[in-house]
């Protein structure tokens, strides 16, 4: 099991966020980013969100990244690290765009960036950027095929209901090949069926770890799935967080607990089927402190699992 990096203050979640992560500036995350990738961390990832409703923002937080940004940013900090995220929000974002700013942070980073999909589930957010929430779906499915085309094809061309291309050039390519490694976030059979279709991963949020080993079987039994590679991210810690991130106590994946406790729970979740996880910033005080913890987990619990 590969483990990523936990870094702090990409959101303030009520249900995970300590009151120190609150003081972490952007010069601090590059910094942890170099000490991630000096320790062995594989892989962290950026969330998403661009205007949160007020009333929303008690559990949700107002502090969220533009996750293609930040990528590049941390990718730029470092050398060897993955960047990924957890999750960008296809449908709010045109797919022009959205493929040219994730082929320059791959071209640019050597080939060192992957993207989650998610279709979002704030309705309000939706209104406010004057993007159709109950089309989001269907969008993310014709925008996905759009982003593919860009990255691979050397004549791209594509017609949509929401976007149509022809006789243009688009360069520079993801380094990667075929193109940037896709993953879907998402628990409803329509997102399992979008990742059995264009994704080399799942990202589950409210299925529980119990149902996984039958939603991946549900993925790889689709027609569009053709036997690649498929990792699942499931971090420790994702259950405390529930449906509108409201908060949930489930004392099986509390932060600060021993390693004992990590690997058994790591070690279940392999079982399951997941394949990249991470461990939850514990009780700490400070940045010093939890790279302290994050070199523990390396040492740790990074060899029994």
């Amino acid at each position: 099991m590969q483990l990523m990096f936990v870094m702090p203050h990409t959101m303030e979640l009520a249900a995970l966020t300590q009151p120190w992560e609150l003081a972490v500036t952007g010069a601090d995350q590059a910094m942890m980013a170099r000490r991630a990738e000096e320790l062995g961390y594989g892989l962290l990832a950026v969330p998403e969100h661009f205007l949160v409703p007020r009333s929303h923002v008690a559990l949700t937080g107002p502090h969220y990244f533009h996750s293609t940004v930040a990528q590049a940013y941390l990718a730029g900090a470092t050398q060897t690290i993955r960047l990924s995220t957890c999750a960008t929000l296809l449908p709010l974002q045109h797919p022009v765009i959205m493929a040219k700013a994730l082929a320059t942070a791959d071209w640019m980073s050597g080939g060192r960036i992957g993207v989650t999909f998610g279709i979002g589930w704030d309705a309000e957010e939706f209104r406010m950027l004057g993007v159709p929430f109950h089309e989001r779906g269907r969008m993310a499915d014709e925008y996905l095929s759009a982003i593919i085309e860009l990255w691979t094809s050397e004549s791209p061309r594509f017609e949509g209901k929401y976007v149509t291309f022809d006789d243009v050039a688009f360069q520079p390519k993801p380094v990667q090949q075929p193109h940037i490694p896709i993953w879907i976030g998402g628990d409803a059979d329509r997102a399992l069926q979008r990742a059995a279709r264009f994704s080399c991963g799942w990202m589950p949020f409210l299925t529980q770890p119990d149902q996984f080993p039958a939603r991946i079987d549900f993925i790889k039994s689709q027609q569009s799935y053709d036997g690649r590679p498929f990792d699942v991210m499931y971090g420790l810690g994702t259950s405390l967080i529930g449906e509108g991130h409201v908060v949930k106590d489930d004392p099986t994946q509390r932060p600060g607990m021993s390693a004992g406790e990590i690997i058994d729970k790591l070690g279940r979740f392999s079982e399951l089927g997941v394949t990249i996880s991470s461990v939850p910033i514990p009780p700490v005080q400070d940045v010093a402190e939890y790279l302290d913890y994050a070199q523990w987990v390396i040492e740790e619990i990074a060899p029994a699992v």
